[in-house]
């Protein structure tokens, strides 16, 4: 293992997320794919890779972890927290890494080497890097008045500033 140069990191953690992506190919629920969340030196939320056993693509390791570690503290926001997951995060795991907003993400492996055992998922990366009209999935803009007066409402009622992804 190569020497970690950051006071924050400690081994155990990416031991247990090792564990648990072991867990999830072994018992078939998913793809090799663990994940611990930390805050204070404990575990707040671990998972694995559960895509088979939920029948749900975006049931990655991660995105378990954030959901169990959101609902242990009760608390949509994990500024305080580091994640510690065997795969370099996905395009998705990436989005709710920051909406969650965690502060440190350690990873194992690197998306090169997820891809030269078979998951690969450069080709998500650069779809992002292009507009809508490029995508190789059709998406399509269609304007609703009420769609924007939903909105609009929400906005009206000075909700957002109450919202968990704005700074507190």
């Amino acid at each position: 293992m190569n020497e970690i140069m950051d006071q924050d990191y400690h081994p155990k953690f990416m031991l247990r997320a090792i564990e648990l992506s072991e867990i999830a190919y072994k018992s078939g629920k998913g793809l090799p794919i663990g994940c611990v969340i930390v805050r204070n030196g404990k575990i707040i939320g671990e998972g694995h890779n559960e895509i088979f056993e939920r029948v749900n693509p975006t049931s990655h390791g991660e995105m378990v972890a954030i959901e169990r570690a959101c609902r242990n503290i009760n608390d949509l926001q994990l500024s305080e927290c580091q994640m510690y997951t065997t795969l370099e995060p996905c395009p998705m795991c990436l989005g709710a890494i920051y909406w969650a907003k965690i502060h440190k993400v350690y990873y194992a492996n690197t998306n090169a080497d997820a891809a030269k055992v078979g998951f690969d998922d450069t080709f998500i990366f650069d779809e992002l890097r292009k507009s809508a009209n490029e995508r190789k999935i059709n998406f399509l803009y269609v304007p609703d008045k009420n769609a924007i007066t939903v909105l609009e409402e929400w906005k009206s009622k000075d909700l957002i500033s109450a919202q968990p992804w704005n700074d507190k």
